[in-house]
Formats: structure tokens, C-alpha cells, sequence
């Protein structure tokens, strides 16, 4: 069998670990230092947060059709050079005009890098071992998110001056860049457009039965990540559990990872997508239904069980949707299907636990989980088996 740990996807795995390490890093303590530095109110801080999100959404779609058009490895180091650079911004920034600018370029630059290194990641693997490889490249991510937010809140203890937490960033990212400049990598094919722009240059056509499934899990995400902190203090009394709860979160999904990696290896890719949907779908009803701590702990380790087994999944599942000369795309279509799942998880979140309570919004999240898995079921595994290029 071919070695699937080759020096090439190892480099690939590196650079997105400590591009996600970086990220990581200023995530936990951005809001406070909005406030600190530029004394801004909370809805001003939400708006200057979210013009990263909405920047890397939008530009996913042409990300994948770059990244398809244009040698892969000098689309990846333009970009993850922006991205290591723009740290240096946040150093700079004198005014919290020019730190929202700086910060809404970052997400332009994070979303094109990601899906430049994660197509790259798949050219180098080996075909038999490609689904099995992306469970493992995703290991990468799921380390950087539990890593990160404790290496910050760590170091700002210590040291308690933000720029030290950028300088880390920026050392982090530069790091990255160096290894993945090393990737030697050979594109399959590069595409050659003449005839007019259509949709299928920036979304995959065949991929939207599975992006719709998957946008479905994305939303009962947003809706949980972002009221989670709140509701444990508001209903549980819990004041500084919200790290602990996303570090099982990060344990269940490095644990599924390692264990779904044998039947990806065999291709068992819809067994491994069922499990998934089903196991987080229990997660969020248990978070949903049983309002007690250890209900609320559990609920962590489980979601991360299930959202571990059907990403690498879904992910493996668009790739071979696609010709060789539109794994870009494919890349692109997975992670805007998710973006565009948590963006309005974020928001009609919000609307109902205003309206109606927490409680109300994470059932209407369970009522995702829901929508997703019988999207899967009736729609998504079949339309794979019938259409897989291989």
C-alpha cells in the first residue's frame, strides 16, 4: 500500500496547523481588546468581528476557481504570505477604522489560503489514500483549536499586553509560511477557460445536495458556539467552563478522527458520513434536552465525535464529485456550504433566543441536526454512490 505519510503532506498538514494555530491565537482576547484599545461598545465589536467571517465567505467561491485556474503552490504562498503579514497591521493599527480594515483583508486571506493548502494537501496524497488522508489533514485544525485559545489566555496571564499575543501570531504564521514554500507539488491539470463564465466555475453543481446537508450541521454550530457561554452562565451557573467545553469538543474530534481513519482507508466514506450525522445529531438533542452540567460536558465530547466522522467525510465525498481539474472548486463549495451554515446559525440564533430563550434556539438547532441528517439519508449518500467520478 502507498505511504500516505509522505514529507509533502506532512509540510501541507504543518502549514495549516500553525496558519490555525495563529488565527487561534487572537481569537479568545480580540473582543477585549477592542474594548481595552479603541473602547468599543459591544455591537461595534460584534461589527468589526464579523467583517472577517463575511470577507472569507465571499471569497471561497473564487478561491476554488483560482486555485484551479492558477499553479496551486504560487496561489498558496501569495496568500499565506497576505495572511502572515496582516498581523504586523494589527500591531500598527492606531485607530479602530484601520484595525477593521486590516481585520476584514485577514479574512479574505484566511479563506483563500485554506482552500489553496487543504487542494494542495489532497494533490500529494496518494489516491487510495486520499479519504483517509483528509480525516487525518483535519487533525491539524481540531489540535490548532484546542491548542490556541489556551496558549493565549496563558501568555496574556503572563505577559498581559495584547502585542505579545500578535507577535505570536505573526512568528506562528511566518513559521508556516517557510514550510509550506518547501511543498513540492505537482498540479494534475490546469483549466483552461474559453468558453463563457457559468456557475460551475465557482460552486459544484453536482455538490449541492451535499452542501445543503452540511450547511444544516454548520447552523446548529453557529447557533451552539456562539450562545454557549452565555447560556452556561445564564442557566447553569457556569462561569469559566466555556474553554473546557470546546477542549472535549477538540478531544472528540481528534479521537474520531483516528478512529474513523480505518474504514475511510477501506472507502467506507457514506458509513463513515452516517455515523457522523447520527452521532451529532444525539450530541446537540442531549445539549438541547437535558439541562445539567454534566448533560452539558458530555454534549461536547459527543458533538466532537459526530462533527469529526462526517466532515473528513462530506469532504472526501465532494472531492470525488469532481474531476482532478476542479478540486479546488470542490474544496471551496464544502467550506462556503459550512460558512454560509454558521453565518445564518449566528443570526437566526440570535433572533429566537430574543424572542423565545436559549432553550427555544438550540431545539430549532436540533431541528437542523435533523433536516441534515434526513438530507443525507434521501438525498446525499445515493446521489454520491450514482455520480462519484472515483
Amino acid at each position: 500500500m502507498e505511504r500516505l505519510w509522505n514529507s509533502n503532506f506532512v509540510k501541507a498538514m504543518t502549514g495549516n496547523f500553525l496558519l490555525f494555530f495563529a488565527f487561534y491565537l487572537t481569537m479568545p482576547l480580540l473582543p477585549l481588546y477592542l474594548n481595552d484599545t479603541f473602547h468599543a461598545d459591544k455591537d461595534t465589536i460584534g461589527l468589526v468581528l464579523s467583517g472577517f467571517t463575511v470577507a472569507a465567505l465571499i471569497v471561497r467561491p473564487f478561491s476554488g476557481f483560482i486555485v484551479d485556474t492558477f499553479p496551486r503552490k504560487q496561489v498558496l504562498m501569495f496568500c499565506y504570505f497576505l495572511f502572515f503579514i496582516f498581523f504586523a497591521g494589527y500591531l500598527i493599527a492606531g485607530t479602530l477604522l484601520i484595525f477593521a480594515f486590516i481585520r476584514t483583508a485577514h479574512g479574505f486571506s484566511l479563506g483563500s489560503a485554506t482552500v489553496a493548502n487543504s487542494t494542495i494537501a489532497i494533490d500529494v496524497l496518494h489516491p487510495e489514500r486520499r479519504a483517509e488522508g483528509i480525516g487525518f489533514y483535519g487533525l491539524s485544525n481540531n489540535l490548532a483549536m484546542a491548542l490556541g485559545p489556551s496558549v493565549a489566555l496563558w501568555v496574556y496571564h503572563l505577559y498581559p499586553d495584547f502585542n505579545y499575543l500578535f507577535i505570536l501570531s505573526l512568528l506562528s504564521a511566518g513559521i508556516g509560511f517557510g514550510v509550506i514554500c518547501s511543498i513540492k507539488s505537482r498540479q494534475p491539470g490546469i483549466v483552461k477557460h474559453n468558453e463563457p463564465l457559468s456557475l460551475d466555475r465557482f460552486f459544484l453543481v453536482k455538490g449541492w445536495r451535499a452542501g445543503m446537508s452540511i450547511a444544516c450541521f454548520a447552523f446548529a454550530y453557529g447557533v451552539l458556539s456562539t450562545y454557549l457561554a452565555i447560556y452556561g452562565k445564564e442557566m447553569l451557573g457556569i462561569t469559566g467552563g466555556t474553554g473546557t467545553y470546546f477542549m472535549l469538543l477538540a478531544v472528540g474530534l481528534m479521537a474520531s478522527r483516528l478512529i474513523g481513519s480505518r474504514t475511510l482507508r477501506k472507502g467506507r466514506i457514506t458509513y463513515n458520513a452516517a455515523v457522523g450525522v447520527v452521532i451529532s445529531l444525539i450530541g446537540y438533542s442531549l445539549f438541547a434536552a437535558v439541562s445539567e452540567m454534566w448533560a452539558y460536558y458530555l454534549s461536547a465530547l459527543v458533538i466532537g465525535l459526530g462533527n469529526g466522522h462526517l466532515f473528513p467525510a462530506y469532504q472526501s465525498m465532494f472531492i470525488n464529485l469532481a474531476p482532478h481539474t476542479q478540486r479546488g472548486t470542490a474544496n471551496s463549495t464544502l467550506l462556503t456550504s459550512w460558512d454560509l451554515g454558521i453565518g445564518v446559525g449566528v443570526m437566526l440564533g440570535g433572533v429566537i433566543a430574543e424572542m423565545s430563550g436559549y432553550h427555544a434556539a438550540f431545539w430549532v438547532a436540533v431541528l437542523s441536526e435533523c433536516a441534515g441528517v434526513a438530507t443525507f439519508f434521501l438525498m446525499v449518500r445515493r446521489h454520491y454512490l450514482a455520480n462519484k467520478v472515483r
